[in-house]
């Protein structure tokens, strides 16, 4: 009997050190975060400056995963390939039954920012705004893009135009890529995000430099930082906090000076009924 009781406690013994070691390894894993391309010429030493911030301020380290679309973003944060992500408010209210808030950003001090439709510079007296598009080649950004594809898209009917009556329309992938698709003539107006454009004004990128802005849009909430819902990682919560006090010390409030933010408030899902709105109105989503 002593000797099955030694046993016994020898196997508990041993589940528990799994279960320890399994729970410190889970601890020891890093916050995943998903992105698409952040308009900086040095994106790869930013991000590496940013995820050394975030974690020594909460303690886990922090990697972020950059990948073209935000189709792409969402697919490896519903699959648990990524914990949180930052994505355009166009695909939170597609999918905000699964995902919730942890943090939105702040432009000149607003959770706000505008689509643009912009035209080649110089040329603007040919083409001065969604009316004039018919026959003319329209640069999106993304699906999901708010800014990039779905503002065009209602105004578009505002207008009485439908895709079809345009020469042609593709997807740049990225709104600094709509930028130099403009600039370059591959197509004579785009859609972009004006916190994109005005960022890259401010950086004197070429291509915006050679684009100017034929009409602006009303103000949409922010690309928000997501995660799933009922992820009830703590390092979430410590996510959400870190972000909200960048502004707090100089390394952070520097970061957000290179992201041309002021930045990240706490969540409000209801800045997001205008963008819901809008994709209902075009078919997209129910109301």
């Amino acid at each position: 009997m002593q000797r099955r009781t030694l046993l016994e406690f020898g196997v508990s013994w041993s589940l528990l050190q799994t279960s320890a070691q399994a729970q410190d390894r889970q601890r020891a894993a890093p916050l995943r975060i998903g992105l698409t391309a952040v308009i900086l010429a040095d994106q790869a030493a930013f991000l590496t400056r940013w995820s050394d911030y975030l974690g020594s301020r909460m303690g886990v380290a922090v990697v972020f995963v950059a990948r073209e679309s935000y189709q792409n973003i969402l697919d490896l944060l519903l699959t648990d390939q990524l914990d949180a992500a930052w994505i355009c408010g166009y695909p939170f209210v597609l999918h905000q039954s699964r995902l919730q808030l942890l943090a939105t950003p702040l432009f000149n001090n607003r959770p706000f920012y505008q689509s643009y439709l912009i035209g080649q510079q110089g040329k603007q007296g040919l083409l001065s705004g969604w009316s004039n598009l018919r026959n003319q080649v329209l640069a999106y950004s993304d699906p999901l893009s708010n800014s990039g594809w779905l503002v065009a898209q209602a105004q578009l009917r505002a207008v009485g135009l439908t895709p079809r009556d345009l020469r042609r329309s593709f997807f740049a992938h990225g709104h600094r890529n709509v930028a130099e698709a403009v600039a370059s003539g591959l197509a004579q107006a785009g859609c972009i995000d004006g916190y994109v454009w005005e960022t890259m004004q401010l950086q004197k990128m070429a291509a915006v430099e050679q684009t100017v802005v034929l009409w602006r849009s009303d103000w949409y909430a922010f690309p928000p930082m997501v995660a799933k819902r009922n992820d009830n990682n703590p390092a979430l919560w410590a996510l959400g906090e870190a972000l909200q006090s960048m502004t707090k010390d100089e390394q952070g409030a520097s970061l957000l000076r290179a992201l041309n933010l002021t930045g990240f408030a706490k969540p409000d899902a209801a800045l997001f009924e205008p963008i819901k709105a809008l994709a209902a109105s075009v078919n997209m989503i129910r109301a």
